[in-house]
């Protein structure tokens, strides 16, 4: 029998802390957002349909280095405070290429690494 690779992603717009979980360890990779406070204050400056545009198409690039990441593994857990996991996973559901992929979605709040290193191990020991 293989070992699944088991990945929880803590994320929100902004950040995305991906934790890969193995029997003896969980390690830590993150990835950020392009869309930052400034990226959004210049592109409101030139008008706020260009900062919408400019939101949607850096949040979608987020989303595909996220999904490259995620090829990788058999099951993931997205969790966070935002609706940036639900986004994340319809985005997924419509690409066939995580059709073989367990991605599931859990509310949390604000969380610190411990809670979240603590959270995915349960996460995974459980499923």
């Amino acid at each position: 029998m293989t070992k699944r690779k088991n990945l929880g992603i803590w994320m929100d717009h902004s950040i995305a802390h991906l934790l890969e979980c193995t029997d003896t360890a969980i390690t830590t990779k993150t990835i950020e957002s392009k869309f930052t406070h400034q990226v959004k204050t210049e592109s409101l400056e030139k008008g706020e349909s260009l900062m919408h545009a400019k939101e949607q198409q850096l949040h979608a690039s987020f989303y595909k280095e996220i999904g490259e990441a995620i090829k990788h593994f058999d099951s993931v857990v997205l969790f966070g405070p935002t609706q940036a996991k639900l986004e994340l996973k319809n985005i997924l559901a419509a690409d066939h290429h995580f059709d073989k992929i367990k991605i599931e979605t859990c509310s949390a709040d604000k969380m610190t690494e411990t809670e979240k290193n603590a959270f995915v191990r349960e996460y995974f020991s459980a499923n």
